[in-house]
């Protein structure tokens, strides 16, 4: 045994244990609102303590643990914490990455560990809509800043005739919509367009009415209660899936309702996690993220399903092409890929 590699492995679990605590720490700061509060300016503890009501001694504490993971500055001359620039986009402007969503998503799943163990034992699954609350915004969250990024300036347009279509006046399906961040930035990009948003999660659903309400476009964007076996309507110029389809247990026969959905010229945009068809080419920081979502949340969720299916966040391309193929598809390619998603156009 060589104990030179002893002690690098313990290192890296030093390290993993440290971000796993820091996860809730990164929690607390989001709730009480401390990195906006910080983002105003340098601050001593009890300086900081004057400024969002805290108690100093628990925010010496947090400041100093976020110190040391990176996501806040000291300086050791005048005793404040303070954000960088780049620090405060991330971690606290409502138009940045929101980074500490993917951590309140991150505890929210790590609540089922007791179910997810027991299916480990029986085989069984745990459904999406049996997770805590904070699985569903905190996956809102985490990825709508990819979408606005990404949507309207990008794969809309990599993909042939749909944005003339949306422009002019078309019709979408957004399928698996979550609590419908995507279908109120598609009808607020495209004013004639109107969108129907489904989700097997009523309480999702409810939330993604209030959501296109308070942007203002409840009159163009509706939404049921549905599986992607079963949402209504036909003769949709685009049908959208975003980070979904790998979570079903029956994908072929989603694939299959996709395709008498849509119009004869219409287009399927399906969104996936990045990942690569060679396994040991997913052994990377974002392949661990996906890895372990998917052990929470994607797996569990296509095993507690009828239909036989449990792809995963990291199935690859080649898995989701066989999909499509059996569901009668006969036009598959990706159109645009990012560090966290991979995109493609699918036509019958």
């Amino acid at each position: 045994m060589d104990h030179d590699t002893v002690t690098e492995f313990l290192g890296q679990v030093v390290t993993d244990m440290g971000a796993t605590g820091a996860a809730g720490s990164v929690v607390v700061g989001y709730r009480l609102g401390l990195y906006r509060s910080l983002a105003q300016g340098p601050a001593t503890p009890e300086r900081f303590a004057e400024r969002t009501g805290c108690h100093p001694r628990y925010l010496t504490e947090w400041l100093r643990g976020q110190a040391a993971g990176g996501y806040v500055t000291y300086d050791p001359a005048t005793g404040e914490f303070s954000l960088t620039e780049e620090q405060a986009f991330c971690l606290a402007d409502p138009n940045g990455p929101n980074v500490p969503a993917v951590f309140v998503l991150g505890l929210g799943y790590l609540r089922a560990e007791p179910q997810i163990t027991e299916a480990f034992r029986t085989g069984g699954g745990v459904g999406w809509h049996e997770h805590h609350d904070d699985v569903f915004a905190g996956c809102d969250a985490f990825y709508r800043p990819g979408y606005v990024a990404e949507l309207v300036p990008n794969w809309i347009p990599a993909l042939d005739d749909v944005e003339t279509k949306l422009t002019a006046g078309g019709r979408v399906a957004d399928v698996g919509c979550g609590l419908g961040s995507s279908s109120v930035l598609l009808a607020q990009a495209y004013p004639r367009t109107t969108v129907v948003g489904s989700d097997y999660h009523g309480e999702s659903i409810e939330l993604a009415r209030k959501k296109a309400a308070d942007a203002g476009v409840g009159e163009r964007v509706a939404f049921e209660t549905a599986t992607a076996q079963t949402f209504t309507g036909t003769g949709y110029d685009l049908v959208a899936m975003f980070d979904c389809l790998h979570d079903m247990g029956d994908p072929v026969g989603a694939a299959r309702r996709v395709r008498e959905a849509l119009a004869p010229d219409g287009t399927w945009l399906l969104v996936e996690p990045n990942a690569s068809d060679v396994v040991e080419e997913n052994f990377n920081p974002v392949g661990r993220l996906y890895y372990a979502g998917s052990t929470f949340l994607c797996v569990p969720n296509g095993m507690s399903q009828p239909g036989g299916y449990a792809l995963g966040a990291q199935a690859g391309e080649a898995a989701i092409r066989q999909v499509t193929t059996e569901a009668g598809f006969t036009r598959f390619r990706r159109v645009a890929q990012s560090a966290f998603n991979l995109v493609y156009e699918i036509r019958p």
